[in-house]
């Protein structure tokens, strides 16, 4: 038997009710629910109760979808699941980094919240659009964008996609040269260009705050966006990197499964990340744990 990994998932995936199944249902989700509740009052009524336009606002998508990733990874521990490594996808890297030990809950929460503060406001400052380019390799879309004014591939996701950041006044034209090109672009309904220079003021102020934050040694492996390899060296700078610098979540995987996973276990909100594993590699075996009936799956 091949290892297990858990990723969290990110931002993009939230919808209204997400991790209420499992917060009825299992007392380690719960507790992480009650952890964000004391720390940021009614987060657990913003996943369970509110629109999907209060959800989908930076400031508040960030807290939510890590509790419900954190909740759901600890579901998976409680069903008796062992997991050998992690990784998250954008804002699923802070879950993944509280669930390894590296933060403590409280202190990885208090990171998200002020992660989504400090990047909705530079997307504020500095305007900017994301387009998910299909049907093209890595290379002709970072060839296309290089003859483009502040235009940066930002989503490594697999072998089918790539998520590019521009400016607004380049989404028209952008979006014409992918097509010349046979290939196939889609704006991305989010409020800014993350992952990339125009969120450098964000990482920046991450950085500031985090000198008051103390990190562990992981208890497990922590896959790092910014490097595609397990933490070491400068947590904070991978921290830091990771918010101003392309998520390269392709080759996080490939070198996952080279290291032994042969399962991957997507926890917290939608199935994204398991659509994308699939693509990646169609030898390894990836599943979703959101609610209960996938929890109760793990048994089959």
């Amino acid at each position: 038997m091949g290892k297990i990994a858990l990723v969290f998932s990110g931002q993009g995936a939230q919808y209204v009710g997400m991790g209420k199944e499992l917060y009825d249902s299992s007392p380690a989700a719960k507790a992480v629910f009650d952890m964000a509740d004391k720390i940021r009052p009614e987060t657990s009524k913003q996943c369970f109760d509110s629109t999907i336009e209060e959800l989908s606002v930076t400031v508040n998508t960030q807290p939510c979808v890590f509790t419900a990733d954190l909740a759901a990874a600890r579901a998976v521990v409680e069903k008796g699941v062992k997991v050998d490594c992690v990784a998250g996808f954008s804002l699923g890297e802070i879950a993944a980094l509280a669930f390894s030990g590296m933060l403590s809950d409280e202190e990885a929460f208090k990171l998200v919240c002020r992660r989504g503060e400090l990047m909705d406001k530079a997307a504020k400052a500095n305007p900017g659009a994301m387009l998910a380019v299909m049907k093209l390799p890595a290379d002709k879309i970072e060839e296309i964008c290089a003859k483009f004014d502040s235009t940066y591939p930002v989503n490594y996701n697999s072998p089918a996609q790539t998520v590019v950041a521009t400016k607004e006044e380049n989404v028209d034209a952008l979006i014409e040269a992918f097509s010349n090109e046979k290939g196939r672009a889609k704006r991305l309904a989010v409020s800014g260009a993350f992952h990339s220079p125009f969120m450098a003021e964000a990482a920046d102020g991450l950085m500031e705050y985090m000198n008051n934050v103390e990190f562990s040694e992981p208890a497990i492996p922590v896959y790092s966006n910014y490097t595609a390899k397990p933490y070491e060296g400068d947590y904070k700078a991978l921290v830091k990197a990771q918010v101003e610098n392309p998520v390269r979540w392709q080759t996080i995987v490939e070198n996952m499964a080279e290291s032994g996973v042969d399962t991957f276990i997507e926890v917290g909100v939608g199935k994204t990340l398991t659509g994308l594993i699939k693509r990646i590699n169609g030898d390894v075996k990836a599943i979703k744990v959101e609610n209960s009936a996938d929890l109760e799956a793990l048994d089959n």
